[in-house]
Formats: structure tokens, sequence, C-alpha cells
């Protein structure tokens, strides 16, 4: 089973005791704002979620990982990576991608998170490249790719939804660097 353990968080592979807190985090309008096309996710959406991301996980080696407070074993959310199907101009691509809970924000725990799934992607599996997709307005999840040393790449729109996206990019040795 894959772990991985940061100072204060646990990236592990989900349990079905994870559904009702993700689902929480998927229910509020102001996590989901940016995520998708916003709409919140009831428990059946999220069960279906979690499925797709299990299925990843089995086909691809890599997926999303529940992230897990150290200290209290709380399920903060979601971080880790998935291949971005739903915009082919930018395949073959791995995204990395992150979702917590209000109470979780503001603490670092999404920087963190990524940090420790950029390194995964990087160095265990062996990717050499891996974007970040964001929309206009989304300071907070800017500041982490930055972070992460990702550099602005191109701009484009989302093909179904119409709303502009900004593909950001870290190859493997610009991390390296």
């Amino acid at each position: 089973m894959t772990e991985i353990h940061t100072p204060r968080l646990l990236l592990r592979r989900w349990s079905d005791d994870d559904l009702a807190p993700l689902a929480d985090v998927n229910a509020d309008p102001h996590v989901m704002r940016w995520i998708g096309d916003g709409s919140v996710l009831d428990a059946d959406g999220t069960a279906e979620t979690v499925e797709r991301w299990e299925e990843e996980w089995d086909e691809e080696g890599f997926g999303v990982f529940a992230v897990e407070l150290l200290g209290s074993g709380e399920l903060a959310g979601a971080v880790g990576l998935s291949v971005p199907e739903s915009l082919p101009e930018v395949l073959p691509a791995v995204e990395i991608t992150w979702r917590l809970g209000r109470p979780f924000w503001g603490q670092g725990y999404a920087s963190e998170a990524a940090q420790a799934t950029l390194e995964f992607a990087l160095q265990d599996r062996g990717l050499d490249r891996v974007v970040g997709i964001v929309r206009p307005g989304d300071a907070a999840s800017k500041n982490v790719l930055r972070k992460l040393g990702m550099e602005p790449e191109r701009a484009t729109t989302h093909p179904v939804h119409g709303f502009p996206l900004h593909i950001h990019s870290i190859d493997l040795t610009e991390y390296a660097a």
C-alpha cells in the first residue's frame, strides 16, 4: 500500500470510513467553487469520485490520496495525481490536484501535501512532467503551484464549460535544479 508521511500529514489510499468526511468536504460550495464546474457533490457523487480515484491507482500506478492529519487522524481532504482527460490538449500529462475542507485552509496543509505528491510523481513514479490546472481568480491554488516551483505555461478554455484555465507545469530537470 502506498503511503507518504510528511511532518504533519499521512497521504494514503482511501477507506470506507473516509466517505462521510469527504462527502462533507464535497458538499461545501466554498471548497468546490474552483473544482470542475463548481458543483457540490452528494454522498453518492463522493463515492463515485473515490471509486474513480481508486481505479486510476490500479490502472496508472498513481492517483489521489486521502489526506489525514497525523495528530488527530481527521480526514482533511484529498491530494494527488490524475490524468486530465477532460482537457485533451495537454495530454499526455499528469495533473496535481487537491481539495481540503475549510477548517484546514490557511495552515499550509495543501502545500505540504502537494510538495510530497510532486516528489512522489517525479522521483518515485518516474514522471517527467506534472501540470497544475487552475482557474483565474483561484489565488490560493496559484500560490500552492508557485510554492511547488511550477511556472505558467499557457492559457486555454475548458472544452465543456467554456471558462478560462491557466496551465502551469514543472518537469524533472526544473524540479531537480
